[in-house]
């Protein structure tokens, strides 16, 4: 079979795998490898390009992605049939990459069109949230927020909606520990969020996350835009529904006097997240995602990286950019409490890719790791967060969070990111209000079938119709048009009412 050199890439000269760019019959011959494939490579897997025999390393991105569990010969397919995950040393070495950001000047940043707060926050959108402190209220909440669809704005057009964010906790928990924390810690980052003009918390009355318990350790200044109330002690479902939106009315005014204005993109958090994906994502929308992220830093910006369980094995290549010993051992802290965390849960941290993962291409957690740790970028990680938690500083920060994709982007939004890039090689659909989700597709054929869904199509990398700082800059000005009223694809399609999913941790009694 002829020979197309145009069929593989290859990420470093060190590796002893490419990755097929189209599905590579058996018998072809791949000139740059000087190898013949063994079998049928499907489009995203990898094939060997020299013999890795029994417990050596499989290399890619001049990384280790897992050991053979067989001899491999070269032009074989390179897969869960033939690699295994194994304990192997990773040098921390914390800072050892962190050095001077190179900032733009500052008169040369760039700036999108925010909602400026009267406390100095800026939001991206302006919507009024109902809140709810337990699952017993979340029919109630919707029912709020649902008098509010249509028509029922129209004399309100700088309001973006009325969104119920409910859940399926805050009772039967202990009210104490990690679990009722990261609860309080979410529901009190939604409050503030500055995407909320206001919002209204709405409670049953009898649970352990009692309402007037936020109230008063958050300090929430109830009156014009922050109320809170109770069924039980409103009167039942129609007396809490007809006076929640009595007071979303009185909000109203208030709300829609909010104006765009041009401010710095310094005021933009971007949450960084990836789901549903292939073998293309560590080669096109990561990379190009992180490019962007370099950007906005360098722009004065924050960026968070999340999933601490999807960079597991990867975790060295952050230390390294720590600009701390301080901040690197926060990451390191959380990846030993996941390894514990999952040990006492019987699961495991060291191979956890979906059957989609596997199905496109990725082999090991490893490998999966390697990819995702792109969206982060180059520069220095100048801190850690835990779940939740406010993302204060300016930089590249990072996030501990569940890799379940509407887990994570919850904390990070929680934490106040104000706009959300998704990346996804296998057609993830998404959203998250009350911040804006902007879509990239890792390959070109997934985006052409979910051009609906799909924003940015950053398989014009492995096309060669882009660079990854091409698409990176590309990426970076589309966030800024989406920070200033664009709506996204997941927005129009009226994603992002049931993607509110905080962590939940410890026993449901």
């Amino acid at each position: 079979m002829s020979s197309d050199a145009k069929m593989t890439v290859r990420l470093h000269d060190a590796d002893n795998v490419v990755t097929a760019k189209t599905t590579i019959p058996r018998g072809t011959k791949l000139a740059d490898e000087g190898v013949e494939t063994a079998s049928e490579i499907p489009v995203g897997h990898k094939v060997a390009t020299k013999a890795i025999p029994t417990g050596e390393p499989v290399r890619k991105y001049n990384q280790i992605i897992g050991f053979a569990s067989t001899d491999i010969a070269p032009g074989e397919h390179v897969h869960t049939q033939n690699v295994e995950m194994r304990t192997f040393d990773r040098d921390y070495a914390f800072g050892a990459d962190a050095k001077p950001v190179e900032m733009v000047p500052e008169a040369e940043r760039a700036t999108f069109m925010g909602y400026v707060r009267e406390d100095g926050r800026v939001g991206t959108r302006n919507y009024i949230g109902v809140l709810t402190s337990v699952n017993c209220s979340a029919t109630v909440a919707r029912l709020i927020a649902d008098a509010f669809k249509g028509d029922a704005l129209a004399d309100y057009p700088n309001v973006d909606g009325v969104v119920a964010l409910t859940h399926g906790t805050g009772c039967g928990m202990a009210g104490y520990g990690e679990g009722w924390e990261m609860l309080q810690a979410t529901l009190a980052g939604y409050a503030r969020h500055p995407n909320f003009a206001g919002f209204l918390m709405v409670g049953l009355g009898c649970e352990v996350n009692q309402v007037s318990g936020m109230a008063e350790r958050n300090d929430w200044k109830l009156g014009e835009t922050a109320h809170v109330m109770t069924i039980q002690e409103t009167g039942g479902t129609a007396k809490t529904v007809n006076e929640g939106v009595a007071r979303i009315k009185e909000m109203l005014p208030k709300a829609n006097e909010a104006k765009r204005s041009e401010v710095p993109a310094s005021h933009l958090i971007l949450g960084l997240e990836c789901g549903g994906s292939d073998a293309y994502s560590g080669i096109t929308a990561n990379p190009a995602l992180g490019a962007a992220a370099d950007l906005l830093v360098r722009h004065g910006g924050t960026a968070t990286l999340a999933e601490t369980p999807e960079v597991y094995g990867a975790e060295h290549l952050l230390t390294r950019r720590a600009v701390s010993r301080e901040v690197g051992e926060k990451l390191v802290g959380f990846i030993k409490w996941w390894e514990d965390y999952t040990a006492k849960t019987g699961a495991e941290m060291n191979n956890n890719p979906s059957p989609g993962n596997k199905a496109g291409g990725l082999t090991t957690i490893l490998e999966k790791s390697l990819g995702a740790v792109a969206k982060g970028g180059t520069l220095n990680m100048v801190d850690v967060y835990q779940y939740a938690e406010p993302i204060a500083a300016k930089g590249f920060t990072f996030m501990n969070t569940p890799g379940y994709d509407v887990t994570s982007v919850t904390g990070m939004v929680a934490g106040g990111a104000n706009v959300v890039c998704f990346t996804t090689g296998r057609g993830s659909v998404f959203g998250c209000k009350p911040a804006p989700s902007i879509k990239l597709a890792t390959n070109t054929a997934m985006y052409n079938r979910m051009s609906d869904d799909m924003d940015v199509n950053c398989g014009l990398i492995i096309d060669g119709e882009a660079t990854v700082q091409e698409m990176g800059e590309r990426i970076f000005r589309y966030i800024l048009d989406v920070a200033s009223g664009m709506p996204s694809k997941s927005e129009a399609l009226g994603f992002g009412d049931d993607e509110f999913v905080p962590w939940q941790i410890g026993a449901v009694m």
